[in-house]
């Protein structure tokens, strides 16, 4: 039995770590997610019907019931908007759950558990809960229910620095307080959890995601060494494995976005990018801008050869990822080149964009990422930016006194012709004005992402 135990465990982590290295591409990223998934249903079975037989099997299968219905009402009512938040649940829950699993295994052994095990508690504990705290304030952000602006106040970082002292000196005290410390140790994780993430301002949500996800697998590795002390050593090896996969990889990404603004991590989480922005003369800069009808935009497609489309959070707001795809099929089936330009930072989570132009079926090798397609706009005739803003932001180059300084950006300025679609023209997540819209090659087309290029096409069409 426990060679059959052992083997399932195996071929549950080698579709963990096979469904990973697929996720690394959007052409096998579906079928990736199926592995994952099989592995993960390998490692349940197993370990419910093979490994345990002091569980009720009743209430875990009305726990799965439960879930199973929750996560399909969600993936079915969840809109690709709100795609970021739902990761950052996910994280959250990932997060809660390696906590109460670890807290379970505390209750049920004591404080006069062995050290390494109570070392293994206590991480998990305080990864877990901070991540799971962490997450929600995340999600409040990107939902609107939380300022997207940085939340901070005088003495935060030292307050910060006393709550970690303090849960180093209470996790050293939980041998002989017992319970009382350890309940003092959660409390404050939770806390501190908060108070990580509300200075980050919105302009940094991708990077925060990824922080997270990687704090999930770290505490859910945490929880496997809790596991293998415990006695539970292929379960425990199981989950330390996946946890470790999910941890790195989501480090590797969270560095991917920082790379991708130019900033490090310790700016990010310190360095509150998206609150009040004020430049050196204290006035915002004004910007002349040049607004045409969808009819003036058709005339000057109709004259292009080459076009890339730079999607942004505007374009999944409006659902427009299917319009764009038959704009282009169009534009192309006219003898005209179309490309997409994807700035990893673009949208609200990493890959979101990759995400819905899939969504359309959109050729995965007419997606450009920035170090590909930046030498090609100054041959490109018209550069098509929908809901874009601070990606595209000549002022990361030139102005220090912006957030967005140093970051690198789409050079979409160096194309003919720059045409930007907004409904409004509200700032970007950085919280400054963009000055490509004033720019001699910039017109600006307001409007819905979607009903606007519906109107083009149709615009262009006429003209044939």
């Amino acid at each position: 039995m426990n060679s059959i135990i052992d083997i399932s465990y195996l071929v549950g982590a080698i579709c963990f770590i096979y469904g990973l290295k697929m996720l690394s591409h959007p052409r096998t990223a579906r079928n990736g997610n199926i592995i994952a998934s099989i592995g993960m249903f390998i490692a349940v079975v197993t370990t419910i019907y093979l490994g345990r037989d002091d569980i009720s099997l009743t209430m875990i299968g009305i726990a799965i019931l439960i879930g199973s219905i929750t996560g399909v009402f969600f993936a079915i009512r969840v809109e690709m908007t709100q795609m970021p938040q739902l990761v950052a649940i996910f994280n959250g829950f990932g997060g809660g759950a390696s906590a109460l699993v670890a807290t379970s295994e505390f209750l049920k052994n004591g404080p006069e558990s062995n050290l390494f095990l109570l070392i293994s508690i206590v991480l998990s504990v305080l990864i877990g809960t901070l991540t799971f705290t962490g997450s929600f304030i995340a999600f409040g952000k990107l939902q609107g229910l939380v300022t997207t602006k940085p939340v901070t106040f005088k003495g935060q970082q030292l307050l910060n620095g006393l709550i970690a002292i303090t849960i180093i000196g209470f996790s050293y005290l939980v041998p002989s307080l017992g319970n009382n410390s350890f309940y003092v140790i959660i409390t404050l994780s939770a806390l501190i959890g908060i108070l990580l993430v509300i200075p980050i301002g919105g302009a940094d949500m991708p990077v925060v995601i990824s922080l997270l996800n990687s704090y999930s697998g770290i505490a859910a590795a945490m929880t496997g060494f809790v596991l293998v002390s415990s006695g539970n050593t292929s379960a425990g090896n199981a989950l330390i494995i996946c946890g470790s996969l999910v941890g790195a990889s989501g480090m590797i990404l969270t560095q991917i976005m920082c790379k991708g603004m130019n900033r490090s991590l310790v700016n990010v989480i310190f360095g509150a990018v998206g609150g009040e922005v004020e430049s050196d003369s204290g006035e915002a800069k004004q910007v002349n801008i040049k607004s045409y009808s969808t009819e003036e935009a058709a005339m000057i497609f109709d004259a292009a050869e080459k076009i890339i489309i730079v999607p942004g959070y505007g374009l999944a707001v409006a659902q427009a990822q299917h319009a764009v795809r038959e704009l282009a099929d169009y534009l192309e089936s006219s003898g005209k080149k179309v490309y997409y330009a994807i700035h990893p930072v673009a949208g609200r989570m990493p890959g979101h964009m990759n995400v819905l132009l899939a969504e359309a079926n959109i050729p995965y090798e007419l997606l450009k990422d920035l170090d590909e397609i930046n030498s090609e706009f100054k041959d490109t005739d018209v550069a098509l930016v929908l809901g874009a803003n601070d990606v595209v932001n000549p002022a990361a180059r030139t102005d220090k006194s912006s957030p967005i300084y140093g970051m690198p950006i789409l050079d979409v300025d160096k194309s003919r012709t720059v045409i930007i679609n907004k409904r409004t023209m509200n700032t970007g997540f950085a919280g400054v004005q963009n000055e490509l819209f004033g720019y001699d090659n910039s017109i600006m087309v307001f409007g819905d992402a979607k009903d606007m290029l519906v109107k083009l096409l149709s615009d262009l069409k006429e003209l044939d």
